[in-house]
């Protein structure tokens, strides 16, 4: 039977806290499911732990809900096992959210009744504030927003977590997204329908640390900036605007000094600088350039996003699996925008 709502959870290096996670998960998951007559499953992706993370995710027990769990071939990033969950999901429906434990398990009623009970299509969840992170993070995090919204047909909201459900008809539309280069935030939100936020604070990892590294969040604004927004080269055609019109006035200006007041011209140090604030604008400009180029490539390659390397189906019931109560599965090699 094809399950109302699937709950995504990618996993990376999280065996430690696993087996913990999982159980908090279920409980609030299968506590939701009863009262409202609904069939749950939730989809572990493996991104290439190291830890032996899939293993323990392949052991878990049921817990009321069917578990599947998909373990990549390699890590190839958050943006990637997302899409495997995706495209692994039976559920009409779809909640995503992470496996550290930031993400609490106990707002899933939340997100369940804007979605039944008040009919929007995504909701998604906010920090409600980052007081808790160093001011240079913060200033980072608005000026990325920033810029990514900055002449944007769609906004994308700031401070919005991957932790979101999607309606049927979201979900759907989210499948229908063919690109490789992918950014899980912009995409749900550039499909529209009717969104709300869902103001949280994230609990406190139960292990370990964050494996987002400053030179990592670096590369996925890379990657969201050249999927969504074309502010970089923009605003680099500002800037090359703004400097050939200084250059311009400071060229008119010295000629005049010469004319009117006799002032011999400046020797080869405005040279220098002149050449090096052109040479930088213009490296600075073939740079952004080379960004967005790249991605064009990556598209037209049209490489697999992930490979798959076991597939793992355990139902919670006898009946829903009439041969045995887990199952091996091997499902061909995903492709981005192939159907599911």
């Amino acid at each position: 039977m094809t399950p109302d709502l699937s709950i995504v959870v990618p996993v990376y290096n999280e065996a430690a806290g696993l087996p913990v996670f999982h159980e908090r998960l279920c409980r609030n998951a299968r506590a939701e499911a009863e009262a409202r007559g609904l069939r749950v499953e939730v989809v572990y992706v493996d991104d290439g732990s190291r830890d032996g993370s899939a293993n323990i995710a392949a052991a878990l027990p049921p817990l009321g809900l069917d578990i599947q769990v998909v373990a990549l071939s390699r890590n190839f990033g958050k943006e990637a096992a997302l899409m495997a969950g995706l495209d692994h999901a039976r559920g009409d429906a779809l909640l995503f959210m992470d496996g550290d434990g930031q993400h609490p398990p106990e707002m899933i009623p939340t997100f369940v009744r804007l979605w039944k009970d008040e009919g929007y299509d995504v909701a998604y969840a906010v920090k409600s504030n980052r007081l808790d992170e160093p001011l240079a993070r913060r200033s980072f995090v608005r000026g990325f927003y920033w810029l990514l919204n900055f002449g944007s047909s769609s906004t994308i909201p700031e401070d919005a977590a991957d932790f979101r459900i999607l309606s049927p008809r979201a979900t759907a539309a989210l499948r229908r997204m063919p690109e490789r280069n992918r950014f899980f935030k912009g995409l749900s939100s550039w499909i529209g329908f009717r969104q709300i936020a869902v103001p949280y604070q994230p609990d406190a990892r139960t292990h370990g640390t964050t494996s987002f590294n400053f030179l990592r969040l670096l590369g996925l604004s890379m990657e969201a900036l050249t999927s969504f927004s074309p502010a970089p080269l923009r605003l680099a055609a500002l800037c090359g605007a703004g400097l050939a019109g200084l250059a311009l006035f400071y060229g008119a200006w010295i000629v005049l000094e010469r004319l009117i007041w006799g002032i011999p011209l400046p020797g080869y140090p405005s040279l220098v600088v002149g050449i090096m604030v052109m040479g930088g604008a213009q490296l600075l400009v073939m740079g952004l350039m080379g960004e967005y180029v790249a991605r064009i490539l990556s598209e037209i390659k049209a490489r697999p996003v992930y490979f798959v390397a076991d597939h793992v189906l355990t139902a919670h019931d006898a009946q829903t699996a009439p041969d045995a109560a887990t199952q091996a599965v091997a499902p061909p090699l995903k492709v981005a925008g192939a159907p599911s």
